[in-house]
């Protein structure tokens, strides 16, 4: 691997992990991930010039268009939403506008950050927890003159009783050991369930929810009401009485709080959104007809399109975090086009997504292959699940065969539902 992370060769081979087939559309989201990074690597005046080449996937239900994105997602390690066309009107209807996808992403991004830096700092966070934790079996007495010294593994506190009289200092020194004491008996595990008191911050007052008419609230417009909220009310203490194995938990929590630095998580987010998002619009056709009567269900296909289009093409879009630029986010289209087709889609918005590949109906050998060569196999989940109970299946070859003809079958005589019909099999038997 080199400084661009996985070349498209080795994207694909870890897509073939989790998906068969479909070889055609591995190799095109893998070149489309590569180029992301390529565009890393360039100056700045020309990385602002490369633009994303964005994909639609066409293809029946089941094929894997939605798992080749989601695993795509996984080893980018980017900020991924999936997103259902379908849900979104047109500006002026009731339902969710088009921007939200990107909100959405921005919240999803800033979790993953934030998740991340909370990693980073765990243990240093649950060194200085169990400090307070200590304090809460054993106060500390008056005049302690102690610090905390952060180190490169961790924290050391340090105590000085230097400036003490003697009669103080023998004091605190007994209470030194007798803290050592506890100390070892807490890390044996055998204080667990012993109770103590700490306080806990409570908001003063009352819980406010805002509902709007229309179905789309504030928090659609990307404005954060109960973080408003929550900073015009005061919190103040509440102290609860509770175990040390619950204490720690809140302590630990209180800890990492206090250290995560949120203005650098969300400017981290925020480039990452910009720089490495993903967004996946599935169900594409079904808002690719064009309305010509003007009224009826049908009557905002068009308009959404429209609405899309800016978002594609590159936009600001206003989140509770900050603006976000979607010039360089992926978007990966995807639906079936059984009643419509592409070319039924506004020209503009044809033209945002240059990259179009078919993914193939599955076979019986397709199916044969996706219940026992994935790392997430059918027969390896079941036969996974059931062992928790002493309960040993072992799927033979020509059984693996029979339940991929009857998947086959029964999606040749009814609904062609793809690999997701497996899933029905499969519960039948078992």
């Amino acid at each position: 691997m080199d400084e661009k992370g996985l070349t498209p060769r080795q994207i694909v081979e870890r897509l073939n992990q989790f998906i068969i087939g479909q070889d055609r559309a591995k190799k095109l989201v893998a070149i489309a991930l590569r180029n992301r990074a390529r565009r890393r690597c360039l100056s700045d005046d020309l990385k602002e010039e490369v633009f994303p080449k964005n994909i639609i996937m066409i293809g029946p239900t089941g094929v894997g268009k939605t798992e080749i994105a989601r695993r795509l997602s996984k080893l980018a390690q980017a900020p991924f939403v999936k997103v259902e066309a379908t849900k979104y009107t047109e500006v002026g209807y009731v339902g969710r506008d088009v921007e939200s996808m990107i909100r959405d992403l921005t919240e999803v991004a800033v979790n993953m950050v934030r998740d991340e830096k909370t990693t980073e700092i765990r243990n240093r966070a649950e060194e200085r927890a169990h400090e307070r934790l200590m304090d809460l079996v054993l106060p500390p007495p008056p005049n302690l003159n102690r610090s905390i010294r952060e180190k490169d593994k961790g924290t050391e506190v340090v105590y000085d009783f230097g400036d003490l009289s003697q009669e103080e200092k023998n004091r605190q020194e007994r209470w030194l050991k007798s803290r050592q004491k506890l100390e070892q008996k807490l890390n044996e595990g055998k204080m667990e369930d012993r109770e103590v008191e700490l306080d806990v911050q409570a908001q003063s007052g009352p819980m406010v929810e805002i509902f709007t008419s229309g179905g789309a609230g504030l928090e659609e417009m990307g404005i954060d009401v109960r973080g408003l909220f929550e900073k015009m009310v005061p919190k103040k203490n509440k102290r609860i009485k509770t175990t040390i194995r619950e204490a720690r938990d809140i302590l630990v929590n209180e800890e990492i709080e206090k250290m995560l630095e949120m203005d650098k998580v969300i400017k981290e987010a925020l480039n990452r959104v910009q720089e490495s998002g993903i967004v996946f619009i599935d169900e594409l056709d079904k808002v690719a007809g064009r309305s010509s009567t003007g009224h009826g269900p049908d009557v905002s296909r068009e308009g959404v399109q429209r609405d899309l289009l800016p978002i594609v093409e590159g936009s600001q879009v206003f989140t509770k975090y900050g603006m976000v630029s979607t010039d360089h986010i992926l978007f990966i289209a995807a639906g079936a086009f059984h009643q419509t087709k592409p070319s039924d889609l506004i020209p503009e918005l044809q033209g945002r997504f240059p990259l179009r590949v078919e993914l193939n109906d599955l076979g019986v050998e397709e199916y044969r292959r996706i219940l026992t060569e994935p790392q997430n196999a059918l027969t390896k989940q079941y036969t996974s699940l059931l062992s928790t109970e002493g309960v040993r299946i072992v799927f033979e070859p020509d059984g693996v065969d029979e339940i991929a003809q009857s998947a086959y079958e029964v999606n040749q005589r009814t609904e062609n539902i793809g690999a997701r019909r497996l899933y029905t099999v499969m519960e039948k038997i078992l």
